[in-house]
Formats: structure tokens, C-alpha cells, sequence
């Protein structure tokens, strides 16, 4: 047999191989789909120094599973956002682009603004949105 014709031979089970694998990886069930991601943590409750951590607009910090950033000067609830740390499509933890003021997740570039919605990326599912308050300069998360 020549070569050309073995590869002829070769090119359909290939092709359906190649498939079967591709819808494998992509299936829930191999945790390649979306939402694979642990559940957010409930039942939080912890408490920021705004003295001595997210004093300036753009910083975030990251504690007890939840992420939380400065989105404004003032010390007051809406210049908060806390989420659930984990991307909602395989739980790898997410960061915040003060640049943009959103969510990013460097595994497979989900995209949440401080609302929590998915904007873009394999993610379809929004991010767990957590209760801010702050009395003086202490900021508390609950949720």
C-alpha cells in the first residue's frame, strides 16, 4: 500500500476520534463546561481595617474565599464591591483590573464587572455578590 493511500485510510477515524475527544473535554462531566466551579462561600462574615488595607481606589484584597475592591474614595458601602474570589467556570481565583473595574480570571479569561454579571470569557454563570457596610474605617463583608 502506498502512502498516500494508508493515510486515506486513516483520515475518518481520525476525524471521529479527534471529535469524540473534543466533546469529551468540553463536557460537564470532564469539568471542561461551565460551572465547575465549588459553590461561593456562604455564611461570611469578616471585617476590614480600611486604615491599613484597600486605602487607595484600584486595590483589592482577598480573605475567606471572597474578594473584595475600592472602587471610590469615600468610605462609605458603594465604593465597595465584594464577590466570590473563584470564577464560576472551574473556581480558579479571579483578580481585579482596577483599569477596568472588573473581575478577571487568568485560567480561561472570564470577564465580571462589580456587579457580578459576566461580561465576556467561558463563563455564563455570574459571580456570587456579597453585603458591604462600613462604620468609620472598618468594612465589613457578609453573605
Amino acid at each position: 500500500m502506498k502512502r498516500r493511500e494508508f493515510l486515506g485510510t486513516l483520515t475518518a477515524p481520525v476525524a471521529v476520534a479527534c471529535t469524540a475527544c473534543l466533546a469529551a473535554a468540553c463536557s460537564k462531566s470532564s469539568g471542561g463546561g461551565t460551572n465547575n466551579a465549588p459553590a461561593p462561600p456562604s455564611n461570611v462574615n469578616f471585617t476590614i481595617n480600611l486604615n491599613t488595607q484597600l486605602m487607595t481606589v484600584g486595590s483589592s484584597v482577598a480573605q475567606n474565599g471572597v474578594i473584595v475592591a475600592r472602587l471610590a474614595a469615600a468610605n462609605q458601602p458603594s465604593s465597595f464591591v465584594a464577590v466570590q474570589e473563584s470564577c464560576t467556570h472551574q473556581g480558579t481565583n479571579i483578580n481585579f483590573s482596577a483599569a477596568n473595574n472588573q473581575f478577571i480570571c487568568p485560567n480561561h479569561g472570564a470577564i465580571f464587572n462589580t456587579s457580578g454579571a459576566n461580561v465576556g470569557g467561558q463563563s455564563t454563570a455570574p459571580l456570587k455578590v456579597y453585603t458591604v457596610a462600613v462604620s468609620g474605617t472598618t468594612l465589613t463583608v457578609t453573605g
